[in-house]
């Protein structure tokens, strides 16, 4: 797998978490509860955006810390700040690992897919929610919206049905930032507005072409763009849109096997 590089900008530090949030910390991370990261400017604080692997990263805002899809095993995890709550997008095992949840999930609540949520052992169920396409909620205090995740090409149909995953718009002070999971450009998609940050995904046969991504670009206009879950594509198309949108290209496979 071809692997690509970035020099990351805007190097942040969260604050260590509260006494009481760190209360169900494994060791190591009541150790080194920090997140680096690219740092997102707000109204109410920055965002820090840290990247894990491939689809996998965190988001942190204020006291919250957010991961999405987290897979690897806790390993993967060592020195990071305990998730006070976790996106899942779908069933695929980039994207969703038992294992994982249960070893770094503690109490956090963890937002998914009705496929995912029936999937989870009764522990990791009791702090689940299931959430359908286009419906919003709040997670951790965090305004989120579901965004169909599937794809649209025929013979790629039968990777993301329709009505199976999740993207998610999660608003965070006066930002919007789209984690899109797995898709090609959904109506769903292409009709979002006002979003700061979009993570792309861009590999075939799974997802969408780096091409397809340029032109959904242009259609909904994310001010900063991370390409992720790209594996061996290759991203030059991405340099087309530099004109009205950032690409950042962040090393996603820096932690694979």
């Amino acid at each position: 797998m071809t692997k690509r590089r970035g020099v990351i900008a805007g190097m942040a530090t969260l604050p260590l978490l509260s006494l009481g949030a760190a209360a169900f910390l494994p060791a190591w991370a009541r150790e080194q509860a920090a997140l680096e990261g690219d740092a997102i400017a707000t109204a109410d604080g920055d965002i820090i955006i840290h990247p894990v692997d491939h689809a996998s990263l965190l988001l942190s805002f204020g006291g919250a810390v957010i991961y999405v899809d987290p897979v690897g095993g806790a390993s993967r995890y060592e020195g990071l700040p305990a998730p006070t709550a976790i996106l899942v997008t779908h069933g695929h095992g980039d994207h969703f690992d038992v294992p994982t949840l249960e070893a770094i999930a503690g109490a956090a609540p963890i937002l998914t897919s009705q496929e995912v949520f029936d999937k989870l052992p009764e522990a990791l169920k009791a702090n689940a929610t299931a959430i359908a396409n286009g419906a919003e909620t709040s997670l951790d205090g965090i305004a989120v919206r579901a965004i169909a995740a599937h794809n649209i090409t025929g013979d790629r149909m039968q990777y993301h049905p329709v009505g199976v995953g999740n993207g998610y718009v999660l608003t965070l002070g006066d930002r919007r930032v789209y984690v899109a999971g797995d898709t090609e450009p959904t109506e769903d998609m292409l009709a979002l507005t006002g979003i700061e940050v979009a993570f792309l995904p861009m590999n075939l046969p799974y997802t969408m072409t780096p091409e397809q991504a340029v032109e959904a670009i242009g259609t909904f206009k994310p001010k900063i763009v991370y390409p992720y879950h790209y594996g061996d594509s290759d991203l030059a198309p991405l340099e087309a849109v530099g004109e009205y949108t950032e690409v950042r290209l962040r090393d996603w496979y820096a932690n694979s096997a």
